[in-house]
């Protein structure tokens, strides 16, 4: 699996277009994910993920950033062994393709925000 390529709300994944915010946990895309509190990202909306146990989730806050992590998340999900990175959508797109094709796909999960 490889994202193939990323424009404001839209991405493409295996040759697939999709427009809603997803997430990509072990090698398998979940597409239409929202959050509970819109542009704040919490526990809540990423439990698949943490229940995974990737070693990394990479969060595309959008083209903007304009999506933030809740308070403590980033201290909850490292103490449940899981690293996180987040950073504007493209250059997450980047980190994630480059860490599954060294780690694998078990090992990274991706949460992506396709807009602002």
């Amino acid at each position: 699996m490889k994202i193939e390529s990323y424009r404001f709300g839209e991405i493409v994944i295996d040759g697939i277009r999709y427009t809603k915010d997803l997430k990509i946990i072990k090698g398998k895309t979940f597409d239409n994910w929202w959050r509970s509190q819109g542009h704040t990202l919490q526990l809540s909306d990423i439990l698949d993920v943490v229940a995974a146990k990737p070693g990394t989730l990479i969060v595309g806050t959008g083209a903007y950033g304009r999506m933030v992590l809740g308070p403590g998340l980033s201290e909850e999900l490292e103490s449940k062994g899981i690293h996180i990175k987040a950073l504007p959508t493209e250059p997450a797109i980047q980190r994630f393709n480059e860490l599954v094709s060294q780690l694998g796909h078990e090992a990274v999960a991706f949460a992506v925000h396709l807009t602002c």
